[in-house]
C-alpha cells in the first residue's frame, strides 16, 4: 500500500509538473503572438498613414500596386515556407527574429488597409476579432473533443482559398470576393481552434523530453500559427464589417 501511495504520489507531482509547464508554454506561445501583432500593426500604421511611404508600395489613388508592392503582397507566403524549411536549421534566437521580421513583412503587406477602411472600423474589427479569437482559442484548448481530424479538411480549404484569391486578383469578381471572405472566416475560425489543441497535444506528448531547444521552437512556430489565425481572420472579418474611406 505504502509503495502504491508513493507510486500515485509520483504520478500526479509529474502530472502537476507538465500542467504548470504547458501554462508557461502557452502562455509564452500567445506573448510572442501578441509581440508579432504590434510590429504588424506599428508597421502597417506607418506605412498606411505616412504618404511617403504609401507611395513606396502603392498609388495613394487607385491603392493600385508598384513592383514593389506586387512584391510585399506575396513575400509573406513565400516566408511562411522559408520559415517551415529552415526552423531545424536556425537557432531559437535566429527562429524568433525571423518571425518578427515576418510580422514586419506582413505590416506592410497589409498597410492598404488604413488607406481603404477607416480608423475605426478597423479598431472595431481588431476588437471583435480579439474577442472571437480569444474564445475559439479558449474552447480549443479547453475541450475534451478530438478535432484533429479537423486538419485535412481545413488545410484543404485554405489551400483551396489561396488559389482562389490569386485567380480573383485578375478577375475582381465581387462573387468570388464575398465569398472567399465568407470561407476564409469559417476556416480560420476552425484552424484557431485546431491549432491551438494540437499546440496543446504536441507539447504533452513532448514533455517527457524537456528539450529545451524544441520547447523554445515549438512556441516560436506555434506562435506563427496562432499569429497567422488571427491576421487571417482579422483580414477576413473587415471584408464585412470595415467602412470604405
Amino acid at each position: 500500500m505504502a509503495e502504491q501511495r508513493t507510486v500515485r504520489a509520483g504520478v500526479g507531482a509529474r502530472a502537476a509538473q507538465i500542467d504548470e509547464g504547458l501554462r508557461a508554454h502557452m502562455n509564452k506561445i500567445y506573448g510572442l503572438m501578441s509581440v508579432g501583432l504590434l510590429v504588424t500593426a506599428g508597421v502597417a500604421w506607418a506605412f498606411g498613414t505616412a504618404e511617403p511611404l504609401q507611395a513606396l508600395l502603392r498609388d495613394p489613388v487607385t491603392l493600385s500596386p508598384n513592383i514593389l508592392g506586387w512584391i510585399v503582397m506575396f513575400l509573406p507566403l513565400v516566408m511562411v515556407f522559408a520559415f517551415g524549411a529552415a526552423i531545424n536549421r536556425l537557432s531559437a534566437a535566429g527562429a524568433q527574429l525571423f518571425f518578427y521580421v515576418f510580422a514586419a513583412v506582413m505590416g506592410m503587406s497589409i498597410s492598404w488597409i488604413f488607406m481603404a477602411f477607416t480608423g475605426v472600423s478597423i479598431a472595431q474589427t481588431f476588437l471583435i476579432t480579439a474577442i472571437a479569437f480569444a474564445g475559439l482559442s479558449l474552447w480549443g484548448y479547453t475541450t475534451k473533443k478530438d478535432i484533429s481530424g479537423w486538419g485535412s479538411f481545413l488545410i484543404m480549404g485554405l489551400i483551396g482559398l489561396i488559389l482562389a484569391s490569386i485567380v480573383n486578383i485578375f478577375l475582381g469578381s465581387p462573387a468570388i470576393h464575398f465569398a472567399i471572405s465568407a470561407l476564409g472566416v469559417l476556416i480560420f475560425a476552425g484552424l484557431t481552434a485546431y491549432d491551438t489543441q494540437k499546440l496543446k497535444n504536441d507539447y504533452i506528448q513532448h514533455a517527457h523530453a524537456m528539450d529545451s531547444e524544441w520547447l523554445a521552437k515549438s512556441a516560436i512556430m506555434g506562435a506563427l500559427n496562432l499569429y497567422l489565425d488571427f491576421i487571417n481572420l482579422f483580414m477576413f472579418l473587415l471584408q464585412f464589417l470595415g467602412n470604405r474611406e
